[in-house]
């Protein structure tokens, strides 16, 4: 691919994973500017989120028919008009209608520019954990943001600014897009053979470990920065040195993902994806009571493994569908993997204000974990061999 393209594909990733934790990031910044609780501001994103991997299924469809380049094209123009209407939000339901808005268009980037970044074959595990490197430098920015628009510049200026950016971002794509990619007799054999041997049971084993992770992945990725500002709550940090705290883990756990990939461009994908998956659910059963410090380790340890679980998934899809409809695919996983991330929003909410607190989100993120182990025992042990005979 040229490095133009992929450089802003990744990008777009980033973006993509800044905008949509962005609000949950800063709720409790915006209640103080609205005047209510954290609890009843941070379940203004659950349209977001619904939104978010609804629309992954006509996003992939339309890709796949339509055009890849155009709707990322949509992408960066549209999540950054949405940011815009976000930061100029003067009512509940503003601010409601513009994140759901931005979560329409966010749904876009999974299941287009995954694809876009997994065509040709090759080290596409590779490929995949860069990309997902950058998603979460995403994830790592909207930590980082809590701390530094509260200490500097506010929440709204910090969507008018990404959204700005996002939409010169989307103008430049439009230039590049037409570059010619030429492909290789393997990235075609890759792209555009039959479906790999025992590719139903994989995605079986993708949709149950999509739907279940992203229950985990979301949980950690909205409730982290608050976790940390209550379970280091015996030090005198401002709202930055929290914010940066919290960054920093999520910065550290995102190179789990180059490693994870370049392992399993190397060897058999199942036993790695095991020992993910059971360290996950290991590591956040240990979580459930910790703090200070070991908070702050035992945090980073989940979102290594967290993390590193991304490419599995995407890699196997990869290997296991022609480019065809690989979109559509990726749109499944998406749709299974935001949806059930949708009601972590409210559930966070709940658990805060009326239930156990996060321990209680611990304790189901290793029961979860747990689930994902079991079901990867059904993956086959050995590469497929239509698409290895091509890479």
């Amino acid at each position: 691919m040229e490095p133009r393209r992929l450089l802003l594909l990744n990008l777009g990733h980033a973006l993509d994973h800044l905008f949509m934790l962005l609000f949950p990031a800063v709720a409790a910044l915006a209640a103080a500017d609205i005047g209510d609780s954290y609890g009843s501001v941070l379940v203004l994103s659950t349209g977001s989120f619904i939104a978010f991997g609804a629309c992954s299924l006509p996003a992939g469809w339309l890709g796949d028919r339509w055009g890849r380049e155009r709707m990322m094209t949509i992408f960066f123009i549209g999540i950054g008009g949405a940011g815009i209407l976000a930061g100029l939000a003067e009512s509940f339901w503003h601010l409601a209608a513009s994140l759901t808005l931005l979560g329409i268009f966010a749904a876009i980037y999974h299941p287009v520019g995954i694809a876009m970044v997994a065509k040709g074959g090759g080290n596409v595990g590779r490929r995949l954990g860069v990309n997902g490197v950058w998603g979460n430098m995403g994830v790592a920015a909207s930590a980082l943001a809590i701390g530094a628009f509260a200490d500097f510049a506010g929440w709204r200026t910090a969507f008018i600014l990404l959204g700005s950016f996002s939409i010169l971002a989307g103008l430049y794509w439009t230039r590049i897009r037409s570059v010619p990619v030429e492909e290789s007799a393997a990235s075609k054999t890759a792209d555009h053979g039959p479906p790999a041997i025992g590719w139903q049971r994989v995605l079986l084993v993708i949709g149950i470990s999509a739907a279940i992770g992203g229950f985990i992945f979301n949980s950690m990725t909205v409730a982290l920065p608050k976790v940390l500002d209550d379970r280091l709550a015996g030090f005198t940090f401002s709202a930055t040195e929290i914010g940066a705290i919290a960054s920093a883990v999520y910065a550290i756990a995102a190179f789990s993902q180059i490693v994870v990939g370049r392992a399993i461009d190397r060897h058999a994908i199942k036993p790695i994806f095991l020992a993910v998956t059971a360290g996950q659910a290991v590591a956040l059963f240990i979580a459930i009571n910790l703090d200070g410090w070991a908070m702050v380790a035992a945090s980073a340890a989940v979102m290594v493994l967290v993390f590193g679980q991304i490419p599995i998934n995407d890699t196997l899809v990869a290997r296991y569908t022609p480019d065809r409809w690989r979109g559509q695919v990726y749109a499944v996983k998406y749709v299974l993997t935001f949806t059930v991330s949708a009601a972590v929003v409210p559930g966070l909410s709940w658990l805060y204000d009326e239930g156990g607190g996060f321990p209680a989100m611990f304790l189901a993120g290793a029961v979860a974990a747990a689930v994902i182990t079991a079901t990867v025992t059904l993956l086959p042990g050995r590469r497929p061999t239509a698409v290895a005979a091509a890479e």
